[in-house]
């Protein structure tokens, strides 16, 4: 398969191909600065993944997906193998990965440590306990942030009363950030799918973040995660939900690397 074009994008961050998709060369610092310059111009929707070998993989085998991830204006590299690639492929001398967890809490410290930030922040996903929770937790940890609003859909397929009440209820909040947790693909899938109807902010689909911050579910340790092992630790921890995920796309994700060399 040819590698997939780059797309327009209104990022300063410099953009890599990674077996058809454009990963951002960029670290934790780099991102933040880009997340509040967009969410200060208010001027349209702004889409952000943080992506890794399943993200990539899905979107290379899936067409469907594809044009999912073609609406995103930055695909930031959640994956330490991802940054291997770019370290070794194009020389990038990343030090470390932009975990999407990491990324909102490294925001929120932000947002805490400079009280005049203008960033108002949303909480969209999750069962209504793991949001209630992680508000509580956040307000707890970073009280000068400002949490404008939360959101928890239902589970299972939405009718389109449900995309309505969530557009609106973000109107409503007028946030800045909109951090949304569905899980992959879901959550990319459902911010593509709604783009041209969503106000303006910064819009980031980051995973299990809600779960891990809210104490409900237990991040690797930090050394599992330096070695890319990460996805190792939540294999074992839940198995049944995702052996297919990571068995997977792992192994296309070395395989299509080898066949792009």
């Amino acid at each position: 398969m040819a590698p997939h074009q780059e797309i327009e994008s209104t990022s300063d961050i410099v953009t890599r191909d990674i077996i058809g998709t454009q990963v951002a060369v960029t670290t934790y610092d780099q991102t933040i600065e880009q997340i509040t310059t967009w969410a200060q111009a208010q001027d349209h929707p702004y889409l952000i993944a943080a992506a890794n070998t399943h993200v990539l993989s899905l979107a290379r085998h899936d067409p469907a997906y594809r044009k999912v991830i073609d609406n995103f204006d930055l695909i930031v590299p959640d994956g330490m193998p991802l940054i291997w690639v770019l370290n070794r492929k194009y020389q990038a001398n990343l030090k470390d990965r932009v975990y999407g967890p990491t990324l909102m809490e490294r925001t929120f410290q932000k947002c805490q440590d400079h009280p005049n930030s203008p960033l108002r922040h949303y909480l969209l996903g999750s069962s209504d306990e793991i949001r209630t929770t992680l508000r509580a937790k956040l307000e707890q940890r970073f009280p000068n942030a400002q949490i404008v609003g939360d959101h928890s859909p239902p589970f299972g397929e939405w009718s389109d009363d449900h995309h309505q009440e969530t557009i609106s209820k973000i109107k409503k909040a007028n946030p800045d950030v909109v951090w949304t947790c569905f899980g992959c693909p879901k959550q990319e899938t459902w911010l593509a799918q709604q783009k041209h109807q969503l106000p303006p902010a910064v819009y980031l689909g980051i995973g299990a973040a809600f779960a891990f911050h809210a104490g409900k579910v237990k991040m690797a340790p930090p050394f599992l995660q330096k070695i890319g092992m990460e996805w190792a630790y939540r294999l074992a921890m839940e198995p049944r939900r995702l052996w297919r995920r990571y068995l997977t796309h792992n192994l296309r994700f070395i395989a299509d690397l080898c066949l792009a060399k």
